[in-house]
Parts: structure tokens; sequence; C-alpha cells
């Protein structure tokens, strides 16, 4: 009766491929919903960075609303005026379109 019992316990082979078709269904997944989107918003955001041109209404990467004043493309910075008069230099990769000059009824 032992002998029934432990042939019994044993388990089944052939879920391997199971567990394969699991896994790249997961990493699609992740991949459609996840990290396609974040490589879009990053092209946009590069995209915009290299057509910055003066008085264009930017968003530093602090936080700082300002105006672009001067963009330096030898030393990929971007001079930008955050009050009257209060002149600073930013590189390029820290500023961002200001969301609040965005249309509103464009939604992406």
């Amino acid at each position: 009766m032992n002998v029934m019992f432990l042939q019994a316990a044993q388990p089944q082979g052939g879920g391997g491929g199971m567990m394969l078709i699991m896994m790249v269904a997961i990493f699609a997944i992740m991949w459609l919903f996840m990290i396609r989107p974040q490589q879009q918003r990053q092209k946009k955001i590069r995209q915009f960075q290299n057509a910055l041109e003066a008085g264009a209404k930017v968003v530093i990467g602090g936080g700082i609303y300002g105006t672009v004043k001067r963009v330096d493309q030898v030393k990929n910075a971007v001079e930008v005026e955050i009050a009257r008069g209060v002149v600073i230099t930013v590189d390029k990769g820290n500023v961002y379109a200001d969301v609040t000059q965005q249309d509103p009824a464009k939604k992406d």
C-alpha cells in the first residue's frame, strides 16, 4: 500500500513549457504597459529640449517655473529668467515643458 502512495506523490513532468510561456507573457505585459509609455514620454521630453528657443515657458527639474532667455547649444545650457531680472543658467537636460501653458483640450 505504501508503494502506491509514493508513486502518486511524484510530480508530473512537462510543466516547464507552461512556466516559460507565463514568464514571456508577464514580460510582454510589463513592456506594453510600463516600459513603452515611459520611453515615449522621454522621447517627447528630449524633442522639447532640443527645440527650446527664447520665450518658451518651462519648468526646471527642481520645480522652478521660468521663461527661456537664451539657449547655448555649445555648452548645452539654457538661461532661464525665474523672476524679473533674475536669470539662472541650467543644463538643458533639467528643463521640461510648462504644463500650465499646454492646451488642456490636447490630452495624450
